[in-house]
């Protein structure tokens, strides 16, 4: 009976559902940013496919495995802008069939943004969002699906920009490319002289 009440229990919440699409997720999960747990398929540039993989009961998991779809939900790192070579980098760190958490934050049509964490030994696990901004391979934008003046939301987004200025600190990726152009462009921009020729031009504009 006991055994019987936790499986009613966790049909009733949908732990044991497999969702196979964005849109056969309840917008309760979202809400609450529940994580889910899955395994790599694809990556592409629209992002991450991933076979959710919902909790199975020993003497249920054959019978659960006959009537599962394989297909796959799009997941997209919240809050980062990749690069092209975050791409490159995803597809020689993630091993084929990687197990992930995936932690819903919004979702976008049949896309997910989600915060993803993978294990990294026993004891240990990394959020992919906050590595690759670490690796300085992308930037920080703005966090699809949760209310700009959240707490939650200035809670991941200070955790991303700390990681970006890690990246930023030591000129690595993109930072190591930019940042002597990026300190040369400002240079010239915050330049009077330069300022003294935009005010002349603007002036130029508007009278002729």
């Amino acid at each position: 009976m006991a055994i019987a009440g936790v499986i009613l229990f966790a049909k009733s919440i949908k732990l044991t559902t497999k969702f196979t699409s964005a849109l056969e997720i309840p917008v309760e999960f979202i809400e609450k940013n529940v994580k889910l747990r899955g395994r790599l398929r694809h990556i592409t540039e629209k992002g991450l496919e991933v076979e959710h993989i919902p909790i199975s009961f020993p003497f249920l998991s054959s019978l659960q495995r006959k009537w599962q779809s394989n297909d796959v939900l799009l997941v997209r790192l919240a809050g980062v802008e990749l690069t092209p070579s975050a791409m490159v980098w995803l597809q020689e760190e993630l091993k084929p069939s990687q197990m992930m958490w995936f932690q819903l934050l919004g979702r976008n049509d049949l896309v997910l943004d989600c915060l993803v964490l993978i294990n990294k030994g026993r004891f240990f696990s990394v959020c992919l969002n906050e590595e690759i901004l670490r690796q300085g391979l992308g930037r920080t934008t703005r966090i699809e699906g949760l209310h700009h003046e959240s707490p939650l939301y200035w809670k991941l987004h200070k955790r991303l920009l700390q990681a970006e200025l890690k990246a930023l600190k030591k000129n690595k990726g993109i930072w190591k490319e930019e940042s002597y152009f990026e300190k040369l462009k400002d240079r010239i921009n915050n330049n009077k002289f330069v300022q003294k020729l935009k005010q002349l031009a603007n002036w130029l504009r508007i009278r002729i």
